[in-house]
């Protein structure tokens, strides 16, 4: 044979293969660190391809570090819909009511209870909200042929609701079942989350999923944090930024050890992922790459006013991408953004986004900080930034009083005046220092 497909028997000891070139991991969130060091010793040179909505921090750990090529596919199937997320306390209301409206359209709903031992308690709880739904329950200590015998009725639709624990997380596929609600939504991490509420909206029509929680008082912090990105990230393809918001929430475990979440207080994520890109790179024989960070002063005002952005995560998560925008391209798209959902851009958000662009150039070229004192401006280069000696002989031709300082500090005038600023006619000051340091490049 040339393809095995199978479950984790393929991992048993008695199994043997003749020559196995290429392995595809399906759900890889679902496997251990000790099955997957299994599969690395099948053979030293086989291909690996590991698949996942939501998958593991230390796995999303491993490619964000360089260990492993990422590939991110975010196009939904054609006709698609984004599944709606309601977080809400439990109450007889809720559940009354969704489940109604699913059968009054025709639909099934999943209800996960994830306790055995009262799930028949729950089913009968509910049947006596929804006397004319046909209800069936499973859950994974039932025997093998009567759990396929339920699965196979709701198939047929001669279920209306499935009372269910988890169970039903992966490998489902019931285009007619398009509610979920899951009691006690806050004991499931993010993933589990995910892979649960992907288990409706797989046909045209508008899905439902309800978190139902015993109430906002009861949650913890992290539970709440969790509970707000679902809501938040309900549009199709969002499961890698949920994977990346449960690497910030659970850490991102142990490269070298079992651990698959975990925090590393001692240096912080940031500092770990850059400590990590360095070394892969010392291993690849690539020369440690230079970084700077350049700091940028130039009197104007660079504030994203309140009234412009009124919410302040959003304020805040426009900053942050604003900051880190790489070329003109990302800027003028993100000048569209503004426009489309935000309206007219005020004097100073037109000042941060061309801060950023000259931001962007600088740290290219190893500019450790740009100052604006009096009418001069202060540039201090890195010792290794690549300026061309030429072209910087030609500059200082040019402009007699321009002088550089041992300390790599290059002082010039611009045609400032002294006072001026952005009301002065000075908005293009940023643009025009960007062009002086193209214009030095090597």
């Amino acid at each position: 044979m040339d393809i095995a497909i199978g479950t984790h028997r393929l991992l048993s000891k008695d199994v043997k293969f003749h020559d196995l070139g290429l392995l595809v991991v399906d759900e890889e969130q679902r496997f251990g660190v000790a099955a997957k060091e299994k599969l690395k010793t099948f053979k030293a040179s086989v291909d690996v391809l590991t698949m996942s909505a939501t998958p593991i921090p230390r796995t999303l750990n491993m490619s964000l570090g360089g260990l492993r090529d990422l590939s991110v596919i975010e196009t939904p199937p054609r006709g698609r819909l984004a599944i709606q997320t309601v977080v809400a306390p439990f109450g007889p209301g809720i559940v009354q009511s969704s489940i109604l409206e699913e059968m009054r359209r025709q639909g099934q709903v999943f209800f996960v209870h994830n306790r055995v031992d009262t799930i028949f308690k729950m089913a009968a709880w509910i049947q006596e909200l929804v006397p004319t739904a046909r209800i069936g329950v499973a859950h994974g200590q039932m025997g093998e042929r009567e759990l396929e015998k339920v699965m196979l009725r709701f198939v047929r639709d001669e279920y209306d609701v499935l009372v269910s624990t988890v169970i039903i997380e992966n490998g489902l596929d019931i285009p007619r079942a398009n509610t979920l609600i899951v009691n006690h939504a806050e004991r499931f991490g993010l993933a589990d989350l995910y892979q649960l509420r992907g288990r409706v909206g797989r046909s045209n029509r508008r899905a439902y999923a309800y978190l139902l929680i015993p109430s906002e008082e009861a949650l913890t912090p992290i539970a709440q944090r969790r509970l707000a990105a679902l809501k938040e990230f309900s549009d199709l393809g969002a499961g890698f930024r949920l994977a990346a918001l449960d690497l910030e929430l659970r850490g991102a475990g142990n490269l070298l050890g079992a651990e698959q979440s975990g925090d590393l207080n001692s240096v912080g994520f940031d500092l770990y992922l850059k400590m990590l890109e360095e070394a892969v790179e010392e291993l690849k024989g690539n020369a440690p790459k230079v970084e700077v960070r350049t700091t940028l002063n130039l009197g104007f005002d660079i504030k994203i006013p309140d009234r412009y952005i009124t919410d302040e995560s959003q304020r805040l998560r426009m900053y942050k991408r604003i900051s880190s925008l790489a070329g003109k391209e990302e800027r003028d798209a993100i000048e569209q953004e503004l426009v489309d959902r935000y309206g007219p851009i005020p004097p100073s958000v037109e000042n941060l986004l061309r801060y950023a662009l000259l931001k962007s150039v600088a740290e290219a070229m190893l500019v450790q900080s740009i100052e604006r004192k009096a009418d001069e401006l202060w540039v201090k280069f890195h010792p290794d930034a690549p300026v061309s000696a030429e072209k910087l002989k030609q500059f200082m031709r040019r402009h007699k009083e321009a002088a550089l300082r041992p300390d790599g500090v290059l002082r010039f005038r611009l045609g400032i005046p002294a006072q001026s600023g952005p009301q002065n006619g000075e908005s293009d000051l940023p643009q025009r220092v960007q062009v002086v340091l193209q214009e030095l490049h090597s």
